[in-house]
């Protein structure tokens, strides 16, 4: 890696470990080695509260759109078609919310900036490499460390409470999923409200739910404002992921005005570098890649982050 300028303001100078410095390099190596069989969890309390209090607002609309608006209604087909459409939505929402959570978004291995590693790197004369002094691992091109996941993230555009996770090169793809079908489902959600309240009122309020007319009148309320403000932020994230990948850019980089120092890939080629392949209906499957994992239980040193 060339030494720039620009790298100079993102990683502090200090002396590569060697053997008798107090991090245990043997345990992250151990943990680096079976890390493709553990399911990655940040253990944040605000990331835990937000990520719950998501499912929760999704199960709310799932629950008003499905037995307040669509089961009362007489029209049969109508209740299928949306009942199908609004809960498929739903499913891909949380499922991609579940990706971006627990997929491991590039952290790099802690403690391998050691005298023995770099010799194996077999670097040529004048190159030059840095060190994160708070994770103490070679620091590679475009990553960042996170002060929350208390790791180096390569590629990281920020970190997102409400998925509790960094959002970085391995799940960026799911995590611009997850805005997609949230701000989906919330124009759905909205287009079922407007119609309900025209019913409702045509209706005279005595048979447009089987809930009473007051409860239903709030519950369809709290759905519009909570469809509108899902909306209003996923519709923005989506449209600002797709102008990075597209550009080759994460927000850290756009934000520090940092001058590339790698070759851009720019629109289709960016697309496909993270989603994977020519474009195809399994840009939009959030399953795409997905096994089960052994479950372990491992006790980790140095950061909030544990395995299971």
């Amino acid at each position: 890696m060339q030494s720039s300028g620009h790298r100079l303001r993102d990683v502090e100078h200090h002396p590569l470990l060697t053997e008798n410095d107090s991090y245990d390099s043997s345990s992250s190596s151990s943990s680096e080695a079976d890390s493709t069989d553990r399911v990655w969890f940040i253990r944040d309390g605000c990331g835990v509260v937000c990520a719950i209090l998501t499912w929760l607002l999704v199960v709310y609309a799932d629950f008003v759109v499905t037995f307040v608006m669509l089961l009362p209604s007489k029209d049969f087909w109508y209740s299928v078609i949306n009942g199908v459409i609004f809960n498929c939505l739903a499913v891909l929402a949380l499922s991609s919310h579940l990706r971006t959570m627990l997929t491991d978004p590039g952290a790099v291995p802690k403690g391998n900036a050691t005298k023995e590693h770099v010799e194996s790197l077999q670097l040529k004369p004048g190159e030059v490499i840095y060190k994160c002094p708070k994770c103490c691992c070679i620091k590679p091109e475009r990553a960042h460390h996170c002060s929350i996941c208390k790791r180096c993230i390569r590629k990281m555009d920020h970190h997102c409470p409400w998925v509790n996770n960094c959002v970085g090169e391995k799940n960026q793809r799911f995590f611009v999923l997850f805005t997609m079908y949230i701000a989906l489902s919330s124009v759905h959600a909205l287009i079922l409200c407007g119609f309900q309240f025209i019913s409702c009122v045509r209706g005279q309020w005595t048979e447009c739910s089987d809930f009473s007319p007051p409860i239903t009148v709030i519950l369809l309320i709290f759905l519009c404002l909570e469809g509108l403000l899902f909306f209003t932020f996923t519709a923005v994230m989506f449209g600002t992921q797709i102008h990075s990948i597209c550009n080759d850019e994460t927000e850290i980089e756009r934000l520090k005005s940092e001058k590339p120092t790698w070759e851009r890939r720019l629109r289709w080629e960016g697309m496909k570098s993270v989603f994977g392949g020519p474009p195809s209906l399994l840009w939009m499957n959030p399953f795409v890649g997905f096994r089960f994992r052994r479950l372990q239980t491992r006790a980790r040193r140095g950061g909030p982050e544990f395995s299971i």
